[in-house]
């Protein structure tokens, strides 16, 4: 990942802090991924919570694991499997605020000896080879602009028999006709993502890498709620943003992401993405 993408990353989560503290955290959840709804979800913060639970089974967790959460945000995941499995848990970000509120964040948990957090790259980090018997990555590969990056990182960074456990968005095919990639980009652009791969491509890399195991769950339906919930929020919001921009008090960035949040629910509705969860081991 280039320098200057990094610090289009970091800008971008530091511009939009306010937004996602008002519009989408709950006071004990700094949760900066989608919801998975299903018949034990009735609110958007449980739905929060619950994809968590959903990424935890399906990557097997148990106690005693060593996680890394790459691409940790504000620290929700993080915290939470340290508070529900008996389990060590390093987060990292490239974004130095985010740090410094995960740090506060853990420092109200008891489970607050069982977590780290540092400003790292997932793709180039200082860990040991095979430091981790899991690596959770919840809406973050989506950032790095190879992909195969993260996974050759991730493979070095697993022990024999680690599981990596990826939530995303993933391009239905490679290209797009015209209008397709236009609307697909006015949502990626907004959020500082420079592209998302297609399933066949995330599957090459992986092998690619020497994973074994790729499995992939569209779980779009469980997901849609909360996307439904971003985009209704985000359009009659819309007039007062423009408005906010115009006369100063929103910049660039906040108003791209705004337009993003908007345009990222049409690009679903035009099946030119799905939401997947992914997971894959290491032999």
């Amino acid at each position: 990942m280039d320098l200057e993408y990094k610090k289009s990353i970091v800008s971008y989560y530091d511009a939009t802090r306010l937004d996602y503290r008002i519009l989408w955290f709950g006071k004990k959840n700094r949760s900066v991924h989608f919801g998975y709804y299903d018949h034990e979800v009735k609110t958007h913060h449980e739905a929060l919570l619950n994809l968590n639970k959903i990424m935890a089974l399906k990557a097997e967790v148990k106690n005693g694991d060593i996680i890394l959460d790459a691409g940790c945000g504000q620290g929700g995941s993080t915290v939470w499997l340290a508070e529900n499995y008996n389990v060590k848990v390093s987060g990292i970000t490239l974004v130095p605020h985010q740090v410094e509120k995960a740090k506060k964040h853990a420092r109200k948990s008891k489970a607050h000896n069982n977590v780290n957090f540092f400003e790292q790259d997932y793709t180039n980090t200082d860990f040991p080879d095979e430091s981790f018997s899991v690596i959770w990555a919840c809406e973050s590969m989506c950032h790095e602009q190879e992909k195969i990056n993260f996974y050759k990182e991730a493979f070095r960074l697993l022990k024999p028999g680690g599981r990596l456990i990826c939530a995303d968005y993933f391009r239905t095919e490679r290209p797009l006709n015209n209008s397709g990639e236009k609307l697909l980009h006015e949502w990626l652009n907004g959020w500082s993502i420079k592209d998302i791969d297609t399933l066949n491509e995330h599957q090459k890399n992986a092998q690619l890498t020497g994973f074994t195991h790729f499995k992939i769950e569209d779980i779009t339906q469980n997901t849609r709620p909360s996307l439904q919930h971003l985009h209704s929020m985000s359009s009659k919001l819309w007039r007062l943003g423009q408005f906010l921009k115009r006369i100063g008090i929103r910049n660039k960035i906040n108003h791209n992401n705004h337009f993003a949040s908007i345009k990222q629910f049409e690009a679903l509705e035009n099946n030119l993405w799905f939401y997947g969860l992914l997971s894959l081991k290491k032999e």
